[in-house]
C-alpha cells in the first residue's frame, strides 16, 4: 500500500510520526464508457472554456471568484493556511464511540508508526482499548481540514476514521416524515418478535457483494452469444391492509428456517 499522508498524531505533548493509508477500496468492476456506434473508447479532456482548447496540467491552477473576479491560489498558499495541520493530526477530546452517530462517519484509513514512534503507537493504541475511548481530531488531507477520529480497529492497529462536520449534514425537515396515528399493539409486539427472531451478532463475514459475480456471468454469457433473462421474483405488497399478514408470514418464515 503507498501512504497518502505523512506527519504525527499528537495528544497531550505526546507526539507520535504515523503514515496514514486508505483502508477501503473499490469492489466494482472495471466498465469503460463506449461509443454505440462503434465502441471506441470515450475520453474526457480538460479544455479551456473560452478557446475551447485542450490545457495541459501544468497550465491549470485553483482560484476562488471574489467580487467577479478570480484570485489565484498557490501551493504555498494553502500551506500557509495552517501549517501545524498540515502535519499533525491533533487529538483534541477523548469520546465514548456510542456517542457518536454513524451519520457523521466516512472514509477509513490505517494509521503506521514511523521510525521511532513505535513505543508511542502501542501506547495510545492500548490506553484506548483499556477506556473503551476514542480521540477526535482534525488535520489537512489534500487542502482540506478533516476531522476524525482516531480509534482501535481488531485491537491491533490504529484506525482513523473520516467523519463530516455537522453543517455537511442535511436536514430531514423538507422530507414526508410519517405522522398520524401510532401501529397496533399487536401489529408493534409483532414486530418486536420479528427483530429478535432475527438478532444476532454481526459477523462482516457472512456479506458478499454478489452483485460483481452476477454482472460478470451475464458479461461472460453475452460473449459466447447467450442472453439469460432474470427471474421474475415475487413482489412485496405495501398495502397497510397486509401489514399483519406480512408479519405473521415473516415470523413463520423464520421458524421454518431455523427449523
Amino acid at each position: 500500500m503507498r501512504a497518502i499522508w505523512n506527519g504525527a498524531i499528537g495528544f497531550g505533548l505526546v507526539n507520535i510520526p504515523i503514515k496514514l493509508y486508505s483502508a477501503t477500496g473499490e469492489s466494482n468492476l472495471d466498465l469503460d464508457m463506449l461509443d454505440k456506434d462503434d465502441l471506441s473508447n470515450i475520453n474526457f479532456k480538460r479544455v479551456n472554456a473560452s478557446t475551447g482548447k485542450e490545457v495541459k496540467w501544468d497550465n491549470i491552477v485553483k482560484g476562488y471568484k471574489l467580487e467577479g473576479n478570480y484570485v489565484v491560489l498557490t501551493k504555498e498558499d494553502f500551506e500557509e493556511v495552517n501549517p501545524e495541520k498540515s502535519k499533525l493530526l491533533n487529538i483534541k477530546q477523548f469520546v465514548n464511540m456510542n456517542e457518536i452517530d454513524s451519520a457523521y462517519f466516512e472514509a477509513s484509513y490505517f494509521l503506521e508508526p514511523q521510525k521511532n514512534g513505535e513505543e508511542a503507537y502501542k501506547l495510545l493504541l492500548k490506553a484506548l482499548l483499556k477506556t473503551k475511548m476514542a480521540g477526535i481530531g482534525t488535520f489537512i488531507l489534500r487542502e482540506k481540514e478533516i476531522l476524525c477520529l482516531v480509534r482501535p480497529y481488531e485491537d491491533k492497529i490504529l484506525m482513523v476514521n473520516r467523519m463530516r462536520y455537522p453543517e455537511e449534514l442535511r436536514s430531514y425537515e423538507d422530507l414526508k416524515i410519517p405522522g398520524g396515528k401510532n401501529p397496533q399493539a399487536d401489529e408493534l409486539e409483532m414486530a418486536e418478535s420479528l427483530i429478535k427472531q432475527r438478532a444476532t451478532k454481526f459477523d462482516p463475514a457472512k456479506y458478499k457483494n454478489t452483485y460483481n459475480d452476477d454482472l460478470m456471468k451475464i458479461i461472460e454469457a453475452k460473449a459466447k452469444g447467450k442472453v439469460k433473462k432474470p427471474e421474475t421474483k415475487e413482489k412485496v405488497s405495501a398495502k397497510a391492509t397486509d401489514l399483519m399478514a406480512q408479519l405473521k408470514a415473516s415470523l413463520e418464515a423464520g421458524k421454518a428456517k431455523a427449523g
